[in-house]
C-alpha cells in the first residue's frame, strides 16, 4: 500500500510519501515541505498550497491519503491555518478519487513510537529508524507526514477492512 502523508500547515505543510504493509516496516518514497509565503494574500497561499499537492498526489499515485486531524489550540490564528490547509489536502484526495483518512496526534505518536505523549524528537527518531534513514528528515514537519503515513499503513488498513465489513452488515450482505 502507497500512502501520502500530510501534515498541514499553512507556511509549512509537510508530505511524505511511504510503502508498506500492516505487521511490517515502511519503506520511504519521498518526502518534502510545502512553503507558503506568509507575507502573500491567503486564497494565493491556499492555491500554492493545492496545486503542489495535486502536483504531488499526481506524480506519487498513492493509494490513500492521511492527514493530521486539526485539534483545538490556544493561537486561533494558528488553528485556522491548520484547518484550511487540512481542508486543502483532503480535497487534494478526494479530488484524486483516494479514500481520504484524518488521524490526531495522539494516535499518530502511539502509532510511531508507543506513546501518545511522544515528543516531535521522539517522533523523528523512530521515524528515521522504523524507514532505517541514514540521516532525520528534516524539518520535523517531513517527520510528521511521514509518521501519519506510517500510521495509516500499519492502522488505516484494518480500519477500513472494519468500516467495509461494518458497510456491508448493514447492507444485508455479511460474510
Amino acid at each position: 500500500m502507497r500512502v501520502l502523508g500530510v501534515d498541514p500547515g499553512l507556511t509549512r505543510c509537510g508530505v511524505g510519501v511511504v510503502e508498506g504493509v500492516p505487521g511490517r516496516p515502511c519503506t520511504l518514497v519521498a518526502y518534502y515541505v510545502v512553503y507558503t509565503d506568509p507575507a502573500d494574500e491567503l486564497p494565493v497561499r491556499l492555491l500554492h498550497l493545492d496545486r503542489s499537492l495535486t502536483e504531488l498526489v499526481a506524480e506519487h499515485q498513492p493509494e490513500s491519503v492521511a492527514v493530521e486531524r486539526v485539534f483545538s489550540q490556544h493561537n486561533v490564528r494558528t488553528v485556522m491555518g491548520t484547518a484550511q490547509a487540512s481542508g486543502i489536502a483532503v480535497l487534494a484526495g478526494a479530488r484524486a478519487g483516494l479514500p481520504v483518512q484524518t488521524y490526531t496526534p495522539s494516535e499518530v505518536k502511539a502509532a510511531v513510537t508507543g506513546s501518545g505523549q511522544a515528543d516531535k524528537a521522539q517522533i523523528t527518531a523512530m521515524v528515521t529508524r522504523l524507514l532505517r534513514l541514514p540521516e532525520p528528515p528534516r524539518p520535523a514537519d517531513a517527520a510528521d507526514a511521514l509518521a501519519l503515513a506510517i500510521c495509516h499503513v500499519w492502522r488505516g488498513g484494518t480500519r477500513s477492512k472494519l468500516a467495509a465489513a461494518a458497510d456491508r452488515v448493514r447492507r444485508g450482505g455479511a460474510r
